[in-house]
């Protein structure tokens, strides 16, 4: 065994311990299942075995399943991957149910051996279905550690048992946080939730297990699922209180994901369905479901882009491998404004020593004081402590003195978008730093290039852009200007890394890759507005096909002001190029009105006296009159998603972007694209290159040329390519 070790102790307990070689955290893979499978086998024929412990060798339990074993069930299948699929899943529902009837007597119940997990730390995923077919959890007291069931999260739900034994321990109500939101809770909180047995001291942890195991009866060892006369916590959906219940999770499910998340409406289905029939008939009806879900191209696109993808990219696929590592020790932060003052409490989270500069004392400090309130909202729901405050704290230094930036590795500027100020402060910033300080912006639009010219050293410049607020967006977009070095782009990279978030490195172009993105999605639904489509229509087209925000509220939120200075920079750059005059009727005609979005609590949307949106704008259909023959839903929902691909596409064909992995990661953290298509280019693999320009050719009759298919989709559309099977970077290592 090299995954899973087996040992038997003088007092008859068998412990297999779950330890992958070379990794810091279990993974599930074939190899550990035929292990496990051949400990559980070889404890149950011995004995003189009286019982069982599941523990690992690591820090953490286990994380997840390899999911390269999904993949490697359906090749095995050949003309029928459903097939193979289910037939994995049932493998390993056979497995685990091995575990929870531990060799017991099918009449009696009894004649079993008792079986415990002991969890020293994080037990995600299959990492938690493995211990729920035991019949007692320990994990020890470790505030670190996460439990739950996440699969929902990127686009699969619990598949192993994990739903129908949770559902079954729980009940379908109070399981529901856990498998439709992916909820992860420390060991003492999932304790009391009733997810697991015992939180025992770490030390103590598989001597409390051995305890339990050696004085366990036959009646301890049973699950209530088996048992006579169970029902389910909460009701089964035929009893009066369950079936509000599953009434109540329909309109729920339905009303969070609009429909468009397969997983979600599977695991209720899963879960409803299972709840009719005995247990072992449920396994196969979650495995059913489970095998529909991974069949439907978008859950395979989620895995791909929010788990692999997300992960490869957070562990430096794209960082130069020729240059040494370059944690940051010290940044520099200039501006103590909202984004300023965000980087800044991200940095000081991370370890890392902070000066945050700002024209005034006054204006550092105020920035600073966005730390302490950030910490104070922590302390208040126990997620922090005032020593970890202090802590934090005590890694910023608020000044106005330049000279404090002496020391600083990086420098991350973050004053107006003024090329002027940036220039000005770029100079003041290169008399006090090390030669070999790399210095940063976070400008959202102005090319890096340009304000290079205002560094003596512009392959030490470079652009990295936080989303706001920065310390809820998980994006971070590095900008390689035309002589930006990779000694830089590494620095960008690892600093992104300590700082816990995603990165994505573009070369330089107008408004990156994000914005270039974002703004025609937001122009569209001005556009329409204009055009006399009923705004309601436009908002919820948008949320009905997976975008968080319509294109209304995303500007509002943004600020209008802010879209006003963006156009009149587009078109002065463009001059009769400019392509968004209709747009710019309204947006100019709102800002005219002093309707500058939710800081002024009037926009698009209007706003109660607490900031809170009470519904579109009344005034709106004044101005715009609502046209009387209202397009097909359809129509205005590709006109928004294809003003979004369409540049995604040419920022590929340009090379903006450099890896679709970061077209894909990048649009769904950066402006929440559609999570359920896997990304821009992803959908469209799905729906197909030759669908696209179908789709683009009619749009472009209708609505103008900015639906024009590039030259790229009509190429993989002419010749059935994908985007990810001509372009793929993971396919082209291997």
């Amino acid at each position: 065994m090299t995954e899973f070790h087996y040992n038997v102790d003088q007092d008859g307990v068998a412990t297999l311990t779950w330890d992958v070689p070379g990794k810091s955290m279990n993974v599930l893979s074939f190899d550990a299942l035929a292990e496990l499978n051949d400990g559980i086998d070889k404890a149950l024929a011995d004995d003189a075995v009286k019982g069982i412990i599941i523990t690992s060798g690591k820090k953490d339990f286990a994380g997840g399943m390899d999911l390269n074993i999904l993949a490697r069930m359906k090749e095995d299948a050949g003309d029928n991957p459903a097939q193979g699929l289910f037939d994995g899943i049932m493998q390993m529902h056979g497995l685990l149910r091995k575990i929870e009837r531990a060799g017991m007597d099918a009449k009696t119940n009894k004649g079993g051996k008792p079986i415990a997990a002991a969890l020293p730390g994080t037990a995600v995923g299959i990492g938690l279905e493995l211990p729920l077919s035991c019949h007692r959890i320990f994990a020890a007291d470790n505030p670190k550690a996460k439990i739950g069931l996440p699969e929902i999260m990127v686009g699969i739900f619990p598949g192993a048992g994990g739903t129908t034994r949770l559902v079954r321990k729980l009940g379908a109500m109070a399981a529901a946080p856990f498998l439709l939101e992916g909820k992860l809770q420390d060991p003492k909180k999932a304790k009391m939730a009733g997810i697991i047995d015992e939180v025992t001291a770490p030390e103590d942890l598989l001597a409390k297990a051995k305890e339990w195991v050696l004085s366990a009866k036959d009646a301890d060892i049973v699950k209530p699922w088996d048992a006579k006369g169970y029902k389910m916590p909460g009701g089964a959906p035929y009893h009066p209180a369950g079936f509000m219940t599953f009434v109540g999770a329909s309109a729920m499910v339905h009303g969070k994901t609009q429909g468009v998340y397969p997983a979600a409406k599977a695991l209720l289905s899963a879960v409803y369905e299972g709840a009719l029939v005995p247990f072992d008939t449920a396994l196969k009806i979650e495995a059913r479901w489970f095998t529909n879900v991974l069949m439907n191209p978008s859950s395979g696109a989620m895995i791909r882009s929010l788990f692999i993808n997300k992960e490869a990219l957070e562990k430096g696929a794209v960082r130069p491998t020729d240059v040494p590592d370059q944690s940051v020790t010290k940044v520099g932060v200039l501006g103590a404004g909202m984004m300023g003052a965000g980087i800044a409490l991200v940095s000081a989270m991370a370890g890392i020593e902070v000066v945050l500069l700002d024209q005034s004392l006054e204006a550092a400090e105020k920035g600073k004081a966005y730390t302490a309130t950030y910490m104070d909202k922590g302390i208040a729901r126990k997620k922090a402590t005032p020593e970890k405050k202090e802590t934090v704290l005590g890694q910023i230094t608020a000044t106005d003195d330049y000279a404090a930036l002496a020391g600083c590795d990086l420098i991350v500027e973050a004053v107006f978008e003024d090329p002027k100020i940036k220039a000005e402060v770029t100079a003041k910033v290169l008399e006090v730093v090390p030669e070999d300080c790399i210095f940063a912006s976070n400008t959202s639009t102005l090319p890096i290039s340009e304000l290079a010219k205002a560094s003596s050293k512009p392959e030490q410049f470079i652009g990295i852009h936080f989303f706001s607020p920065v310390e809820k967006m998980m994006l971070v977009e590095i900008i390689k200007g035309r002589e930006t070095g990779d000694r830089a782009v590494a620095k960008a990279l690892d600093y992104v890394r300590q700082i816990r978030k995603t990165p994505i490195v573009v070369n330089d172009a107008r408004f990156f890759y994000a914005n270039r993105c974002i703004i025609p999605y937001i122009n569209e639904g001005i556009r329409m507005v204009a055009e006399g489509v009923a705004p309601a229509l436009v908002e919820n087209a948008a949320k009905m096909v997976g975008m968080p925000l319509g294109p209304l509220q995303l500007v509002d939120e943004t600020s209008i002001d802010l879209g006003v200075k963006i156009a009149k920079a587009t078109k002065a750059a463009m001059g009769d190029a400019y392509p968004d005059g209709a747009v710019d009727d309204v947006l100019f005609w709102m800002f005219d009105q002093g309707r500058l979005g939710r800081k002024s609590a009037a926009g698009f949307y209007a706003y109660d006296d607490k900031g809170k949106r009470t519904g579109l704008w009344d005034g709106l259909g004044a101005q715009y009159a609502v046209a009387e023959d209202q397009p097909e839903l359809t129509e205005v929902q590709h006109r928004l998603l294809f003003a979004q691909v369409l540049e995604a596409v040419r920022a590929l064909e340009e090379g903006v972007l450099m890896d679709i992995r970061e077209g894909d990661v990048g649009a769904i953290l950066g402006w929440g694209f559609a999570p359920w298509s896997g990304g821009p280019l992803s959908w469209l693999d799905i729906i197909g290159a030759a669908k696209a320009v179908e789709w683009c050719d009619r749009l472009t009759e209708k609505h103008g040329d900015r639906f024009a298919a590039p030259a790229l989709l009509r190429d993989m559309a002419a010749k059935g390519d994908t985007f990810y099977g001509r372009f793929n970077p993971a396919q082209a290592a291997a």
